[in-house]
């Protein structure tokens, strides 16, 4: 089989507080990035896919320059290789244009499955799969808790989350698959891993490689107009009445919030 995984560096959640440069954009130079955490649960889905059914899995990223090294993480976890798509033109793109530029570069690697986290911990937009899926007019399979390829059938089945359990989807290959935290933690690279990563290779994209056409000549169609700090969490309310009189208010609470 062959999955191709996309991978986000996302700033390193363990580093602290995120840098906004004067534009309100995220200064991507001064974070200390990771793997997107849902996108590395996507790999390994990915990987324990290819060591049951053979093939290879390729991670495709798209970042600025120096997302290389953090890519690496995913090679040494056991991806083959690597595709990053990298321009200076590209910096501060929306989400339609990610989709168009990723849709282009899956186009140019055939692949049976494409798998992609649920969201991204920075973004939180979590409509890159779908829009990927829509570009390339395949099917997508969301919110995932376990991939099944079905090869005699060349099909993919998906127990899918949703609010009363699961559901259990399939669809022809290849396909989209958007994946959750419950198909399983994603292994720590070994030493050899690590040690092999070095050497696999990560093929560098421009703009001008995938076609300039990707990229909308008068800009982007988002842009932030401001950011702030968050409010300072108010003092909280204890209820110490007797428990039917504390139920009532505290449904007469949540009601005047149209909480329930």
């Amino acid at each position: 089989m062959q999955i191709l995984v996309l991978t986000k560096p996302v700033p390193d959640p363990a580093a602290g507080a995120e840098r906004l440069g004067a534009d309100f954009r995220l200064d991507r130079a001064a974070s200390p990035t990771v793997v997107n955490g849902n996108d590395e649960y996507a790999l390994e889905a990915a990987l324990q896919l290819v060591e049951a059914h053979g093939g290879e899995v390729i991670v495709l990223s798209m970042a600025p320059a120096n997302a290389a090294e953090t890519m690496r993480k995913a090679l040494a976890m056991g991806a083959t290789r690597g595709i990053h798509v990298t321009d200076p033109a590209l910096e501060g793109a929306d989400m339609p244009t990610t989709i168009r530029v990723l849709a282009a570069e899956a186009k140019a690697e055939p692949f049976d499955l494409l798998l992609a986290g649920i969201d991204t911990s920075d973004g939180m937009g979590g409509a890159v799969a779908a829009g990927v899926a829509a570009q390339l007019g395949l099917p997508l399979l969301s919110s995932a808790a376990s991939i099944e390829p079905i090869r005699e059938t060349e099909t993919v089945r998906v127990k899918r989350l949703s609010a009363k359990g699961y559901d259990v989807i399939e669809a022809p290959m290849p396909a989209v698959v958007a994946c959750t935290q419950a198909l399983g933690a994603p292994r720590y690279p070994s030493l050899k891993g690590i040690m092999a990563a070095r050497s696999r290779e990560i093929a560098s994209r421009s703009l001008a490689d995938i076609g300039p056409d990707v990229a909308p000549p008068g800009g982007w169609a988002t842009k932030v107009l401001e950011a702030e700090p968050p409010s300072a969490r108010a003092a909280g309310r204890v209820v110490r009445e007797p428990a039917a009189d504390a139920a009532r208010e505290i449904a007469d609470f949540l009601a005047d919030r149209r909480i329930i």
